[in-house]
Protein backbone atom coordinates (compact mmCIF):
# COMPACT_ATOMS: atom_id res chain seq x y z
CA UNK A 1 0.00 0.00 0.00
CA UNK A 2 1.09 3.37 -1.05
CA UNK A 3 1.89 5.55 2.03
CA UNK A 4 0.95 9.59 2.00
CA UNK A 5 4.18 10.78 1.68
CA UNK A 6 4.82 8.48 -1.60
CA UNK A 7 1.35 10.06 -2.68
CA UNK A 8 2.57 13.58 -1.47
CA UNK A 9 5.65 13.40 -3.53
CA UNK A 10 4.10 11.25 -6.74
CA UNK A 11 1.57 15.01 -6.62
CA UNK A 12 4.73 17.30 -5.47
CA UNK A 13 6.36 15.73 -9.24
CA UNK A 14 3.30 16.45 -11.43
CA UNK A 15 2.95 19.83 -10.10
CA UNK A 16 6.60 20.91 -10.85
CA UNK A 17 5.63 19.48 -14.36
CA UNK A 18 2.75 21.66 -14.93
CA UNK A 19 4.66 24.57 -13.75
CA UNK A 20 6.93 23.66 -16.44
CA UNK A 21 4.50 22.85 -18.94
CA UNK A 22 2.56 26.28 -18.66
CA UNK A 23 6.31 28.11 -18.50
CA UNK A 24 7.15 26.68 -21.64
CA UNK A 25 3.53 27.54 -23.31
CA UNK A 26 4.34 31.46 -21.62
CA UNK A 27 7.64 31.00 -23.26
CA UNK A 28 6.71 30.00 -26.82
CA UNK A 29 3.20 32.75 -26.59
CA UNK A 30 5.46 35.61 -25.55
CA UNK A 31 8.05 34.94 -28.79
CA UNK A 32 5.08 34.26 -31.10
CA UNK A 33 3.78 37.64 -30.24
CA UNK A 34 6.91 39.51 -30.91
CA UNK A 35 7.32 37.19 -34.06
CA UNK A 36 3.80 38.65 -35.23
CA UNK A 37 4.68 42.49 -34.38
CA UNK A 38 8.43 41.84 -36.35
CA UNK A 39 6.82 39.79 -39.45
CA UNK A 40 3.18 39.80 -39.71
CA UNK A 41 1.70 43.45 -37.97
CA UNK A 42 0.14 44.01 -41.63
CA UNK A 43 -1.90 40.90 -41.75
CA UNK A 44 -5.26 40.78 -40.28
CA UNK A 45 -5.17 37.23 -39.86
CA UNK A 46 -1.96 37.32 -38.27
CA UNK A 47 -3.42 40.16 -35.90
CA UNK A 48 -6.22 37.92 -35.22
CA UNK A 49 -3.98 34.87 -34.47
CA UNK A 50 -1.98 37.34 -32.04
CA UNK A 51 -4.83 38.15 -29.85
CA UNK A 52 -5.86 34.45 -29.72
CA UNK A 53 -2.18 33.94 -28.61
CA UNK A 54 -2.58 37.01 -26.36
CA UNK A 55 -5.31 35.33 -24.44
CA UNK A 56 -3.86 31.74 -23.78
CA UNK A 57 -0.65 33.94 -22.87
CA UNK A 58 -2.64 35.34 -19.81
CA UNK A 59 -4.71 32.01 -19.24
CA UNK A 60 -1.05 30.52 -19.02
CA UNK A 61 -0.37 32.89 -16.84
CA UNK A 62 -3.26 33.06 -14.28
CA UNK A 63 -3.14 28.95 -14.61
CA UNK A 64 0.79 28.71 -14.14
CA UNK A 65 0.24 30.91 -10.97
CA UNK A 66 -2.74 28.12 -9.18
CA UNK A 67 -0.15 26.04 -9.96
CA UNK A 68 2.32 27.18 -8.06
CA UNK A 69 0.30 27.52 -5.05
CA UNK A 70 -0.77 24.10 -5.48
CA UNK A 71 2.78 23.11 -5.64
CA UNK A 72 3.72 25.17 -2.78
CA UNK A 73 1.07 23.56 -0.38
CA UNK A 74 2.14 20.66 -1.60
CA UNK A 75 5.87 20.58 -0.76
CA UNK A 76 5.03 22.20 2.98
CA UNK A 77 2.67 18.76 3.61
CA UNK A 78 5.92 16.87 1.91
CA UNK A 79 7.87 18.55 4.41
CA UNK A 80 5.34 18.34 7.34
CA UNK A 81 5.51 14.38 6.87
CA UNK A 82 9.56 13.93 6.75
CA UNK A 83 9.93 16.12 9.61
CA UNK A 84 7.33 14.04 11.52
CA UNK A 85 8.48 10.56 9.89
Amino acid sequence: MTNRIDILIAALEHRNAEVMHHQINIDNYTLALVEIANKHADCPHMAEFGQRLQHLLETSIIEQRKEIIMRDVIAKQVEGACSTS
